[in-house]
């Protein structure tokens, strides 16, 4: 059976951080009631229930349209690891993101940036053995907010993984080196500031391709000291 180690209060984002307006709503008002995870958390079902095609981890192709999407393309790869650092296969990653233009193929969002006929902005893949991930997509553009006065969004993407069990389900955002809005935004500093880099990839020369695509590598610690902080619930089924 698997075994699960407690929340780390200093790695993972309050639910109630006042610069981030969403949580003023949203946030528990009453100290929350932990319970015990049952049997079925604990042992399953994961990812086996997902059916997947080979092309859905290419986000430049996926939309099925025959044509490329529009945009700067990149290669993301990452290690799913656990609280021991020991590679997690089968894990089901799902990744969402902007298009180049900083606009989501979504209903909620009236950003008037175009819309690319040939981005779906979703894709997915199971780890193999030794853990790895990888998408090929573009790199997503910045977009505005109505958070506070000239607030924009830096470039990221969602992840959601579903590991071997219920109780290893992480949703988190992935941002970019060298990002000047970083330090703006409410999102990403609602993490603790030691925690902060574990939210941001790694260009990795190794994993460009030449006259391709540029690379970036970004790990993910499902549970343990070196966790990859979760972002709240909420927030992932939003345009933010």
């Amino acid at each position: 059976m698997t075994t699960v180690a407690p929340r780390d209060p200093d790695v993972f984002p309050p639910y109630y951080y006042e610069a981030y307006r969403a949580t003023i709503k949203r946030s528990p008002r009453q100290p929350l009631v932990p319970l015990p995870p049952t049997l079925s958390e604990l042992t399953g079902p994961g990812p086996e229930l997902a059916a997947l095609h080979a092309d859905d981890a290419d986000l430049t192709r996926n939309m099925g349209t025959g044509q490329e999407a529009i945009g700067e393309r990149i290669l993301v790869t990452g290690r799913v690891l656990d609280e021991r650092g020991a590679p997690i296969a089968g894990t089901l990653v799902e990744v969402w993101q902007a298009n180049a233009a900083g606009r989501y193929r979504h209903r909620a969002d009236q950003h008037h940036a175009p819309l690319d006929p040939n981005f779906l902005g979703w894709g997915r893949c199971l780890t193999g053995a030794d853990g790895v991930y990888r998408f090929v997509t573009v790199r997503p553009g910045a977009y505005p907010w109505q958070n506070h006065p000239n607030a924009w969004r830096p470039p990221h993407i969602h992840f959601s993984l579903l590991g071997p069990t219920w109780t290893s389900r992480l949703i988190t955002q992935m941002f970019f080196p060298g990002d000047p809005l970083l330090e703006y935004d409410p999102i990403f500093n609602a993490v603790p500031p030691g925690a902060r880099e574990r939210l941001i990839a790694r260009y990795a020369h190794d994993v460009t391709e030449p006259e391709y695509a540029l690379g970036y590598r970004f790990d993910i610690v499902l549970r343990g000291p070196l966790v990859t902080p979760f972002e709240p619930f909420e927030a992932a089924e939003g345009r933010s």
